[in-house]
């Protein structure tokens, strides 16, 4: 083959949208990145670009936001008390309530969440705009446990913590816990500790539903070794450098 021919060939190196890029490296969402880059705020390898879906390959070409290197955009790691009722998402189509209301007047970068809660849970909800960190957190296999406190509609017996714990097949999965505790209980209800050491879609409500056990209250707790504590409902507060370190650092064992 030529080498005329070998320079004409496509290249093998994934190339991806400008504003893509700059939403995965956890700057600004998508949509944001295209606003900035059709302001004119973006430029690559020293030429201001307006086109969103400028092919870039990553590593190969300097990318510069507002004067300053995209690598050298600080990095946050927070942690907010999820209020019951909030989405967590950006924006929502139905003009509900989001989780970024929270952050209101902070004068925060743009912010991921790091995996999710639902509408009805509240609780322990990261964010981040390092994505590096925040695949480790919510990667299913080495990802830290969570655990939760959630209030059930019935009385447990030993029978149905264990039974939570060896799990059960819904809709094609298979849904369990790590572990469950009985914290206390009432004449109608009780609370329980859950621990999940996986992550699927409203993976305790739906466990506790194939049970007929219903939820009357989902708290996280905890992520790994960080706990809510006493943080406020709907207060939100920066991470320390060793919480950062631990929540990615493999659970020490015993010998």
């Amino acid at each position: 083959m030529s080498n005329a021919g070998r320079a004409g060939a496509p290249s093998s190196t994934p190339r991806h949208g400008l504003a893509r890029v700059l939403s995965k490296q956890g700057v600004c969402s998508r949509s944001e990145a295209a606003r900035w880059i059709q302001s004119g705020r973006v430029a690559v390898d020293g030429r201001v670009i307006r086109d969103p879906e400028f092919p870039i390959v990553q590593g190969r070409h300097r990318i510069v936001v507002d004067g300053r290197d995209l690598d050298q955009a600080p990095r946050i790691h927070l942690m907010l008390n999820k209020p019951r009722g909030l989405v967590t998402t950006t924006q929502d189509e139905r003009g509900r309530d989001t989780v970024y209301r929270c952050f209101d007047g902070a004068g925060l970068p743009w912010l991921a969440p790091v995996g999710r809660l639902d509408k009805a849970s509240e609780g322990l909800l990261l964010f981040s705009n390092d994505p590096a960190w925040a695949a480790r957190i919510t990667d299913p296999e080495t990802g830290p446990d969570k655990t939760y406190h959630v209030q059930i509609d019935t009385l447990p017996d030993a029978a149905l913590l264990d039974a939570l714990v060896a799990g059960v097949e819904e809709e094609g999965e298979w849904l369990r816990a790590s572990r469950v505790n009985l914290l206390r209980s009432g004449e109608r209800n009780a609370w329980l500790e859950i621990v999940l050491d996986e992550g699927r879609n409203r993976q305790i409500r739906r466990l506790l539903a194939a049970f007929d056990v219903g939820v009357l209250r989902l708290v996280r707790v905890g992520i790994g070794s960080l706990a809510l504590g006493e943080l406020g409902k709907g207060q939100w507060r920066e991470l320390s450098e060793a919480e950062v370190a631990a929540l990615v650092s493999p659970p020490c064992s015993s010998v």
